[in-house]
């Protein structure tokens, strides 16, 4: 009897679910009535529509601009309200669609009523933002565009011109997250424009911090430029600040910094923002999952790989509660794990699972683009890299390892002929690509085409980074390979071996992981070379390393002390310039 009255009161709803369930049954009889209600009540009575899948019914009354706006309105429900959005556009509601072409419309019927403009571009920004932060940037830059374009029609007062960069901020985010970067050159542009209209105009004292920080995500490609505009974005960060804007701007000034190979100052800015966006979001929030997925970049880099993977995991756990499984924020996390998956199990040879998330990278996006997309080529790259792997571990069976060698090749080839289009032949991502066709081609056995593709590499990364960067040590460790076991040429390769120690250990220090092929490598090369003197001097340091490799692995600490709280940012930013 007691278990009876203890299943009874687990059961029972509270008056106010039972009326918003009621009213959720009979909503088209009450629709019109549904205007009056506060905006929280309105949100449960839709989140209620969602959780029963009435999602044609839902999709009917979010594809209305005010109505949806409205929602935008409940902040504290953000998570819902991104799942809601979602459901809908699963279910082929294509309301994302349908707001951006009212939003369009909205826009046009305003152009002459100047009054109007001000309220109209809010709920732009506002909207625009939510897109993004949902991950259909397509639609977000539509949005913002119209919002930007009515924006610059009005006087350049000192107010409209803040309002203006607003809109530059936002559009950015879209267009350099989606790489739609002759959009995001105009939009940067245009933001440079005004910043100096401003200025001439005496008013010195705005914050850019935000817009600053989307200036380095437009320009991560570029190590430099992205690095120094990250320091002017740390300049103009304060506490008065709103808590999304500090956390984007520390994770994207910790980014330049990895790119930059300034990793103690990365880690610095990216535990911080860990750690804000944990106590002002907590841990099921998509800022959260951003803000993880930033920190596994930055441990993959520092060569902590098992926490990287941990890291991703929880990131992509996280997103994929919010998001489901058809989403383009779900599809690079799965890329992202794929990577450090790979990188992880390279000596294992274990790569079902890198392989999994890849094909499931792969999936989401060839249904999300039309057609093709650089993001798509970027998780074909890491799927190909995988397969070449798979292949060789498969040696006995040589009909399979030629047919995953060639399905390599050419999703190496699509890539780089789309980072070509995207980005240019001077660019390191496109550097990239001819390295990994040189890797391939080496375990292809066409020596010769792989010769070319690694120096073609070699010369990009060293033209843009300089000699002795991380990227031109590792191109130049994959070429000295290449020599070493399939060309014969030991002294070219014992050169290289030693450039590629020396950038290894001047960034990361001794315990670094990938010594490992390349101290392997010179004791083939004097193996073969029979330098007695030479074997034993390269086993003692390869002994050595081992010795410091598990000392390393055994002191390194979990990614994330549950426990701990942010340090409040004038204390990081005074402690970043000090380093």
């Amino acid at each position: 009897m007691a278990e009876g009255r203890k299943k009874l009161v687990q059961s029972t709803k509270t008056l106010y679910k039972l009326s918003v369930s009621a009213i959720a049954d009979r909503l088209l009889t009450y629709r019109k009535h549904l205007v009056y209600l506060p905006e929280n009540v309105l949100f449960d009575l839709y989140y209620q529509l969602y959780q029963e899948r009435r999602l044609c019914l839902l999709g009917m009354e979010l594809g209305d601009l005010e109505t949806f706006s409205r929602m935008l309105n409940v902040t504290n429900r953000r998570v819902h309200l991104l799942q809601s959005f979602q459901a809908l556009m699963d279910h082929g509601t294509m309301v994302g669609k349908e707001l951006a072409i009212s939003y369009d419309i909205c826009c046009i019927r305003v152009e002459e009523n100047l009054a109007a403009h001000d309220k109209v571009i809010n709920v732009g920004l506002r909207l625009g933002e939510f897109l993004s932060d949902a991950g259909w940037y397509t639609e977000s830059e539509r949005v913002l565009l119209a919002c930007k374009k009515l924006s610059i029609l009005d006087e350049p007062t000192p107010e409209n011109l803040c309002r203006t960069l607003k809109c530059c901020c936002k559009l950015l985010h879209a267009q350099a997250a989606y790489y739609t970067f002759r959009g995001a050159a105009e939009t940067h542009q245009l933001a440079m424009n005004t910043i100096q209209q401003l200025r001439c105009g005496g008013h010195t004292n705005n914050n850019y911090a935000a817009l600053y920080g989307e200036f380095i995500a437009f320009m991560i490609r570029f190590a430099i430029l992205c690095f120094r505009w990250g320091i002017e974005a740390l300049k103009q960060l304060k506490p008065s600040l709103p808590p999304r804007v500090i956390i984007d701007v520390l994770r994207q000034v910790a980014k330049s910094c990895v790119v930059k190979r300034e990793f103690q100052k990365a880690g610095l800015l990216i535990r911080q923002a860990v750690y804000l966006a944990k106590e002002i979001f907590d841990t099921d929030h998509p800022k959260y999952s951003d803000v993880l997925i930033d920190y596994g970049f930055y441990l993959l880099n520092y060569d902590c790989i098992v926490n990287s993977v941990s890291v991703y995991k929880a990131a992509l756990d996280i997103r994929k509660a919010i998001f489901g499984k058809a989403n383009l924020h779900v599809a690079l996390a799965h890329e992202d794990l794929a990577y450090a998956l790979y990188v992880r199990e390279y000596n294992s040879g274990k790569f079902q699972e890198a392989s999994d998330h890849a094909g499931k990278a792969i999936d989401i996006m060839e249904k999300l683009f039309a057609g093709v997309h650089i993001m798509l080529a970027s998780a074909k790259r890491v799927k190909a890299l995988i397969l070449e792997e798979i292949a060789l571990d498969n040696a006995p069976m040589p009909l399979s390892e030629q047919t995953l060698l060639q399905k390599s090749e050419c999703l190496h080839l699509s890539a780089l002929q789309l980072s070509k289009t995207t980005f240019g032949e001077i660019n390191v991502q496109t550097a990239k690509h001819y390295g990994n066709l040189g890797r391939l081609y080496q375990s292809m056995r066409k020596f010769e085409e792989a010769e070319a593709m690694h120096l073609k590499s070699i010369s990009i990364k060293e033209k843009l980074l300089g000699p002795e960067d991380y990227e031109v040590g590792l191109s130049v460790g994959h070429l000295a390979s290449l020599y070493n076991f399939h060309m014969n040429r030991y002294r070219d390769a014992e050169k290289l071996y030693y450039r590629s120690i020396a950038i290894s250990l001047k960034l990361f220090g001794k315990s670094y992981s990938g010594l490992e092929y390349d101290y392997r490598g010179l004791l083939h090369v004097y193996t073969k070379l029979d330098e007695r003197d030479k074997v034993l001097e390269y086993t003692d340091i390869f002994n050595h390393w081992k010795e410091l490799r598990d000392k390393y692995a055994q002191s390194e600490d979990q990614p994330i002390d549950l426990q701990k709280r942010p340090q409040p940012i004038e204390e990081v930013i005074s402690a970043f310039f000090s380093m």
